[in-house]
């Protein structure tokens, strides 16, 4: 779970708070979309994995995330950046007190056993839910860089975003009826709040806006549900210091909705943390 924000939005979290943010397999759905409800009227549902589109939704969650458009740069990204979740690294914010990285250097290591990372797997079973560097510190730094340099650990975060982030939100969107905006309005949530069931993870933030507005499968109007749904994980991010700051919704999603802009076409231009970005 991507946590990387400027230093003076960072606020420390307990160790318990970090635990509860450890990566879980997602309890919503990543099935097929379903069918929409009958009598249904909305718009064609959006395909924010098309080439294009999904480029477009790296760039605009690394401006979040990396203050750059320029999110293959990220994968070699590491840093403690204070939030009480350890490290935080890579294209998509891995964190060693979440979860997520653990999985991502055991997935990498399955595929490449020879690798700078095997050898702190130990360790990162051992910080998993904690913000402890023990075991890790400049060595492991070192070796994240290392590695990312390679072809093989590249794929195997874009692998793991995939699996854990992407496909999961993409599928959800899709079965709720969403455009492409509201595909990645669901991406950028659960890239920060993570995956699962409770009140401020993604699965939560869905089933507060679904208490407050239908989806369009369920024959809701779009812009009304995804307001519902941003106005949720607004209240979720406010809870916490690192996450105060709103203007990824508010300077940048709530911008391309109040426009109409379902299909996220270019050009694109938002701010984030008062920063302007475009993409032509």
């Amino acid at each position: 779970m991507s946590k990387k924000l400027r230093p003076v939005l960072v606020g420390a979290l307990g160790a318990a708070s970090v635990a509860a943010l450890v990566v879980t397999t997602p309890a919503f759905s990543s099935a097929a979309p379903a069918p929409l409800a009958a009598g249904a009227s909305v718009r064609a549902v959006g395909d924010l994995s098309a080439p294009a589109k999904k480029e477009i939704a790296m760039k605009l969650v690394s401006s979040a995330e990396n203050s750059s458009l320029d999110w293959k740069a990220q994968y070699k990204y590491i840093e403690d950046i204070g939030d009480g979740r350890g490290y935080t690294a890579g294209i998509i914010g891995f964190c060693s007190g979440t979860g997520d990285m653990l999985e991502l250097v055991e997935a990498y290591t399955n595929a490449v056993p020879n690798n700078p990372l095997a050898k702190f797997l130990p360790a990162l079973r051992k910080v998993n839910g904690t913000d402890s560097h023990a075991g890790l510190g400049s060595a492991f730094e070192s070796a994240w860089k290392q590695a990312a340099a390679t072809s093989a650990f590249q794929t195997a975060q874009n692998n793991e975003r995939d699996r854990v982030y992407f496909n999961p939100a993409v599928n959800q969107g899709k079965s709720d009826g969403l455009s492409t905006l509201g595909q990645f309005i669901y991406y950028d949530a659960i890239v920060m709040h993570g995956p699962g069931t409770s009140s401020d993870s993604f699965g939560g933030i869905r089933r507060t806006a679904m208490q407050k507005a239908k989806t369009p499968a369920q024959g809701g109007n779009e812009t009304t549900y995804l307001k519902a749904f941003l106005d949720a994980r607004k209240v979720i991010m406010k809870q916490e210091e690192a996450h105060a700051d709103t203007s990824r919704v508010d300077t940048e999603q709530l911008v391309f909705l109040n426009a109409g802009n379902f299909d996220l076409k270019t050009p694109l231009k938002w701010k984030v943390y008062g920063d302007s970005y475009t993409i032509n």
